[in-house]
């Protein structure tokens, strides 16, 4: 599943969420005690789908980190020398702008 599938997917679902929390804020004078139930059970539904895709994608955030992190580590641990090359590079870099200022 691609970025732009996953965060419109979110948005679709936070839009959906709204739309039924302000349904239900809107209308709730108007309603009798069953309709307000049922439009409370379908926000209730509708906020534990968010939560739960929420809970889905940080996940597969945590697991994309995770892979890319074992991946760093195996090729610092592959290539020593130029992992502390490049390191180097970065720290002089850096040096240098910090002291311009």
């Amino acid at each position: 599943m691609s970025k732009d599938i996953t965060s419109e997917n979110l948005r679709a679902e936070l839009k959906s969420l709204a739309d039924t929390l302000e349904e239900v804020l809107s209308s709730s004078g108007e309603k009798s005690k069953s309709e307000l139930d049922k439009l409370r059970s379908k926000a209730q539904s509708a906020l534990n789908d968010t939560r739960s895709r929420l809970g889905d994608s940080g996940e597969r955030i945590a697991q994309t980190t995770r892979e890319a992190a074992g991946r760093a580590d195996v090729y610092v641990r592959d290539n020593p020398w130029t992992s502390v090359g490049v390191g180097t590079a970065i720290g002089v870099v850096l040096g240098v702008l910090l002291t311009r200022r």
